[in-house]
């Protein structure tokens, strides 16, 4: 068993970001902490990862705080710029953050390891480069809350505890989330280099997401186009399982889209619990520009900044390769309408050879209905699957809609598109998400009580969402003085 500040000689690490692309990243190193402490370790996620793991705890905080530094490690920042709510930033960059390298999983898959709250690099712009608890633990329980609802998510390894506290409102105690991702490539680091017109690191861009996020495209004869219409396909994919699941983004700026498609940065970010398109919490959302109903659009938007990076490698003729870019953009719309109406067919139990515009037609009736007798989300979508699998009776269901006559006459039209076995809508509406006033309940007991019962409890629920918690508390929306005054920050 190691001691904890003993050397790792190898820890499993890959350098393939570090020797590719040389010009994405400076390198980084962790500010001393005087004693790091292991709070949460996810041990299931490890077990599915090759690496050279310590045993002791000591060893784990040591290493997850960056005390300790692998001999195969390579720490870095990465560059990358960005929009922030519509206004461009040439440059942002890792400013609290350095990735590791890269770890091989028992599937196959390759991830980077990223630590975040590790100290100032050379991206800080006069931050501090560090983390609160509160924060870090919160993408602990969404972000696996997220995996588990079969969202497209970065995993959290494991948060340490610094020993120093961190300003912010209140203090609290500073620490270090261990992140993977699949890489932590953006639309903005894109951005960062079409910026500068550095067409040729644009292009090696190119051809190492194909190689790590797409390789069924690397003998294209057309990377660059090709990239772009796997991302516009995956990011409607991701958009459309957030919609699904009433989740709000809170911060879909052009630095937090990932070119694999994975759900990135929880800081602002919140579950919709009564149905209404025009939901936000966002503290720093002012004009709601980041609103569930505006996820999709702006999604489109930010694909579209992506691709005008691309514009120099999609044809000789700037003209010809502005058409190329428009079209592909364009396809967004077709592409997101698809995979929304898939995802709710699921939660509706249709049938996948419905005529698409029947089913579009009897999606918007349903949120119609929900809107107007002012329903949760989530568990209405649940009390539907139980009453369609005979869990519930048909008097309990309608009891909800409040004598809305609507229902009924929804309840018909649904039939003749429904599947004949509706057993696979209880595998996709969940009993429980990560509601908001659980979440700031459990974070506030750990962040500033030292209680970490509530958290360990909530995120053992949130890891089964589709079965039934022992404690009904779980299930329940939150009460309506809670959501109207409820609020999400950034954490920076």
């Amino acid at each position: 068993m190691p001691a904890a500040n003993a050397p790792i000689e190898s820890f499993g690490f890959q350098q393939q970001f570090y020797t590719k692309l040389p010009e994405c990243y400076v390198e980084a190193e962790a500010a001393k902490f005087s004693s790091p402490g292991l709070v949460y370790f996810n041990t299931e996620f490890a077990q599915s990862i090759k690496a050279n793991f310590p045993e002791d705890e000591d060893a784990l905080a040591s290493l997850f705080s960056a005390q300790t530094i692998p001999h195969d490690a390579k720490p870095i920042a990465q560059a990358y710029a960005g929009h922030q709510f519509g206004h461009f930033n040439p440059q942002l960059g890792d400013g609290r953050a350095m990735i590791l390298g890269e770890l091989s999983c028992t599937d196959g898959s390759i991830i980077e390891l990223d630590l975040k709250g590790s100290g100032p690099t050379n991206f800080s712009r006069n931050g501090d480069g560090k983390a609160g608890l509160g924060a870090m633990l919160r993408e602990v329980l969404i972000s696996e809350g997220m995996h588990a609802l079969g969202v497209a998510t970065t995993r959290s390894l494991a948060v340490v505890t610094t020993g120093e506290q961190v300003f912010r409102s209140p203090p609290q105690a500073g620490a270090v989330l261990a992140r993977t991702a699949s890489s932590h490539i953006r639309i903005g680091t894109f951005q960062f280099f079409a910026a500068r017109k550095q067409n040729d690191v644009l292009e090696k861009l190119v051809h190492y997401c194909i190689d790590r996020h797409y390789p069924l495209l690397k003998n294209s004869p057309q990377p660059a186009f090709d990239l772009l219409h796997a991302s516009i396909k995956a990011q409607a994919k991701l958009v459309a399982q957030w919609m699904g699941v009433g989740f709000i983004h809170g911060v879909m700026n052009t630095d937090n889209m990932l070119i694999g498609a994975e759900t990135i940065d929880y800081g602002p970010c919140a579950f919709m619990d009564i149905y209404d398109p025009r939901t936000v919490f966002s503290s720093i959302d002012k004009n709601s520009r980041y609103a569930y109903m505006n996820q999709p659009p702006v999604a489109q938007w930010n694909l579209a900044r992506f691709a005008e990076t691309l514009l120099p490698l999609l044809h000789e003729d700037h003209d010809e390769a502005i058409l190329l870019a428009t079209d592909a953009v364009k396809s967004f719309s077709d592409e997101y309408a698809a995979q929304f109406r898939l995802v709710m067919s699921c939660k509706l139990g249709l049938q996948e050879e419905a005529d698409p515009e029947a089913v579009d037609s009897l999606i918007e009736e349903w949120n119609r209905v929900l809107y107007e007798c002012k329903l949760d989300w989530t568990s209405t979508h649940r009390a539907l699957s139980d009453y369609l699998n005979e869990n519930i009776r048909y008097e309990d269901f309608i009891a909800l809609f409040q004598e809305n006559v609507s229902i009924a006459a929804w309840l018909e039209q649904r039939s003749k598109l429904s599947k004949a076995d509706c057993s696979s809508m209880l595998q996709v509406n969940p009993i429980v998400i990560p509601r908001n006033h659980l979440v700031e309940e459990a974070l506030d007991a750990a962040s500033l009580n030292a209680n970490f019962a509530p958290f360990d409890e909530l995120l053992a629920v949130l890891q089964a969402p589709f079965t039934q918690p022992k404690n009904d508390k779980y299930t329940q929306a939150a009460p309506t003085a809670f959501t109207d005054d409820f609020v999400t920050y950034c954490g920076t």
